[in-house]
C-alpha cells in the first residue's frame, strides 16, 4: 500500500493567522508583550506546552494559557485559515492514483477533523490523526505511533514544513519530503534529513511519485 503522511498547519492549509492571534492573546494575558506576527509563528508545529514556557509563562502557568489559547481557537482561531493553494487538486490527483492519504498532525485531533471538513478535504483522508486534549499524545512520533498502529503503511512518505515532521517520521524510518511554503526552513529540513524540498505543490506530486515507486 502506498501511503502518504501529511502534516496539516504549514502543509496543507496556512493557519498562521488563527494560531498567532491566538497565541497573542495567551501571552496578554500574562502581562506580556506584543510580538510581531514573524515571531508567534514559532506556534505553529510544536505542541503548545513546549513553546508557551520560551516566551515567558512559568511551568505552573502553562495549562492556564493553553486554556485561554483554545478559548479563542476552538471558536474563531481555527477557521482563520485556508488551504494552500493547488493543495486541493495534488490531493485530487493522488487520490485517483490510488495513494492512501493520512494526516498526522500535533494539533488536537477533534480540531483537525473539524477544520478539514469545514475546507471540504477531509474525504480525500483514510484517517485524520491528531494529538489528544490530554498530553498523553501530542509530539508527532507519538500521533504517527498512534497512526501505525491502525494502517498498514507499506511504501510511506511523510511530508511536512517542520524539523518536527521530519524528526517524527525518522523515528519512524519513514522518510519525509519537506515543503518551503510552510513555516520551517530549509536548510533545517535537509539538515535533519529531509530527501528533498517541494517549491509547489505540483513539485509535490512529482517527489512523492518518485518516492514511492
Amino acid at each position: 500500500m502506498k501511503s502518504v503522511l501529511f502534516d496539516l498547519d504549514g502543509t496543507l492549509t496556512d493557519s498562521s493567522e488563527g494560531i498567532t492571534k491566538c497565541a497573542q492573546l495567551a501571552l496578554t494575558h500574562f502581562g506580556m508583550p506584543q510580538y510581531t506576527t514573524e515571531q508567534l509563528k514559532v506556534f505553529i508545529g510544536p505542541p503548545l506546552q513546549d513553546t508557551f514556557p520560551k516566551f515567558g509563562v512559568p511551568e505552573d502557568k502553562v495549562e492556564e494559557a493553553i486554556s485561554v489559547f483554545r478559548s479563542r481557537y476552538n471558536t474563531v482561531g481555527k477557521f482563520e485559515n485556508r488551504p494552500f493553494d493547488g493543495i486541493e487538486d495534488m490531493l485530487k490527483k493522488l487520490k485517483n492514483d490510488g495513494y492512501h492519504l493520512f494526516v498526522a498532525t500535533s494539533k488536537p485531533e477533534r480540531t483537525a477533523i473539524e477544520i478539514m471538513k469545514h475546507f471540504q478535504i477531509d474525504h480525500y483522508f483514510d484517517l485524520i490523526c491528531g494529538a489528544s486534549f490530554d498530553h498523553s499524545r501530542e509530539t508527532k512520533s507519538q500521533v504517527i505511533a498512534y497512526l501505525l498502529e491502525q494502517v498498514d503503511t507499506h511504501k510511506s512518505v511523510m511530508i511536512g514544513d517542520t524539523v518536527y515532521d521530519v524528526k517524527g517520521a525518522n523515528h519512524f524510518e519513514i522518510p519525509t519530503i519537506g515543503v518551503s511554503w510552510g513555516f520551517g526552513k530549509n536548510e533545517d529540513l535537509i539538515k535533519e534529513g529531509a530527501i528533498t524540498i517541494a517549491h509547489s505543490p505540483d513539485e509535490l506530486y512529482r517527489d512523492i511519485k518518485r518516492s514511492c515507486q
